[in-house]
């Protein structure tokens, strides 16, 4: 059969990503005997006349829309990316008949509301790579997938989801994607590699989806595999590569294998991973990260105070975020501590809490990133919480575009206006607006030019002061 992918994903901010999915399922595809393209919107000027041009000229009998994300999760200057969806759907059905199917994270997250939103043939759930395959064979022979694990679709208006059965390996090869789409386009904007150790997660944060997308059991790639995809894309040419695992340093042991493996290949990588868990980090693990040549590392604490930390139930304590940095102040690997603000048990005192271990604990040339209020996703325990506390009152249906949590015990504006204040005398402090500057891929290009590689944020105090120079706030 004929298949087209289209990569719908045109966030540029803070800076492309390569989309590893479609990739992967066009590969994946391929293997199966059809002919398959890619068709990658990213840096496409007009979508709508690149998508009339390809199907001008070829005629699929499959279109699989990729869906990395459904918003851009920013409180304060929320974009909601389905809408643009609607009208390459619209194209799509006045120029052909062929079978529609929408996969990705998004989908995965809210699999009954884009369908009816997008009006798509079927909805893949689980991974693409293997389900897709299942699914072109099926409609190849013109026949309702009702046996294909986690494919979901709309008959009569009802929603049916076949429940999905999970590989227990992982293979956690990369595709090629210089076959698929302008790897070069992408590299020049600084942006990374993506590389999956592992999928699943067992934590139980309140806001997180990760659960739903990647289920609860970890299947875990072998560290032979993961360093030898490593030495692959090294000798191919590329060095900057992104752990993109939603935690990275657990389960420990298998974070440990990887980098020391890494290590003792020489690879000449440069590495990053933005997911760390402070419950994990200590000093051999930093230490083996720093051997691998690991170039930036981030530590996803959302919070320093002990009350939000268990609101979030985020499974660590304060306790575990100031060892933490304890081990990141005895070492010189860059790391950018990420937290959220405005979850439950968020109260004026923990907020300048979270400030002043931000301000106190960590090094100067390390960077903060300040965000405030959180996205309420459909099925999670903050959508509950927030129903009980009176903050959200409209059905799941109704939850596409985004809605948000903010503790009613303080006020946005005060707390917003905190960290402005924290931020005008911290410039290694960053927040949402910091990362969605029109200017910022102007300067991923410059940064390219000059020399300078990921991950960008490194240089954020010299950005920021430059910017502020030529008499722009930020």
């Amino acid at each position: 059969m004929n298949i087209l992918i289209i990569s719908t994903n045109r966030n540029t901010l803070p800076m492309p990503v390569l989309p590893l999915g479609a990739c992967m399922v066009a590969e994946a595809a391929e293997q199966a005997g059809h002919s398959v393209k890619v068709l990658d919107f990213m840096f496409k000027k007009n979508v709508l006349q690149n998508l009339r041009k390809e199907l001008s000229g070829s005629k699929p009998d499959i279109i699989g829309l990729s869906i990395r994300n459904i918003d851009n999760n920013d409180y304060e200057n929320p974009v909601f990316f389905l809408e643009e969806i609607t009208p390459v759907i619209n194209v799509i059905r006045t120029l052909t008949e062929a079978h529609i199917v929408i996969g990705g994270a998004a989908v995965a997250v809210m699999p009954e509301e884009i369908l009816r939103y997008t009006g798509a043939s079927y909805a893949v759930t689980g991974d693409g790579e293997v389900i897709f395959p299942m699914l072109i064979e099926r409609l190849s022979r013109g026949e309702t997938p009702v046996d294909v694990p986690g494919v979901a679709w709309l008959e009569n208006g009802r929603f049916i989801r076949n429940p999905g059965t999970l590989p227990t390996d992982r293979d956690c090869g990369t595709p090629d994607f210089s076959r698929w789409i302008n790897l070069g386009a992408y590299l020049s904007r600084l942006s990374t590699i993506p590389l999956q150790t592992k999928l699943g997660c067992h934590f139980q944060c309140i806001y997180c989806t990760y659960r739903k997308i990647e289920g609860n059991t970890y299947r875990l790639s072998s560290p032979e595999c993961v360093v030898d995809t490593v030495n692959r894309l090294i000798h191919g040419g590329i060095r900057d590569i992104e752990f993109v695992d939603n935690i990275f340093n657990y389960p420990y042991n298998h974070a440990i294998e990887i980098c020391e493996g890494i290590a003792r290949a020489c690879s000449g990588a440069r590495l990053q991973s933005l997911e760390l868990n402070p419950l994990f980090i200590d000093d051999d693990l930093i230490s083996a990260m720093e051997r691998a040549g690991f170039t930036g590392i981030g530590i996803t604490v959302e919070s320093a105070s002990e009350d939000v930390l268990k609101g979030l139930r985020k499974g660590f304590t304060v306790e575990d975020v100031h060892r933490a940095a304890r081990v990141i102040q005895r070492h010189s690997l860059p790391c950018v501590w990420i937290f959220m603000f405005g979850g439950p048990g968020e109260t004026e005192s923990t907020v300048k809490e979270t400030l002043r271990f931000a301000e106190t604990f960590m090094r100067s040339e390390d960077v903060a990133f300040l965000s405030a209020g959180i996205r309420i996703y459909p099925g999670t325990e903050l959508e509950s919480l927030a129903r009980r506390e009176g903050l959200l009152s409209l059905p799941p249906q109704k939850m596409l575009p985004p809605v948000f949590y903010n503790s009613s015990m303080v006020d946005y504006h005060w707390m917003k206006k905190q960290i402005y204040d924290t931020m005008n005398t911290h410039m290694n402090f960053i927040n949402s607006d910091s990362i969605g500057l029109s200017i910022l891929p102007a300067i991923h290009r410059v940064g390219y030019r000059l020399g300078l590689r990921p991950p960008l944020w490194r240089y954020t105090r010299p950005i920021r002061r430059g910017l502020r120079f030529l008499g722009m706030d930020v």
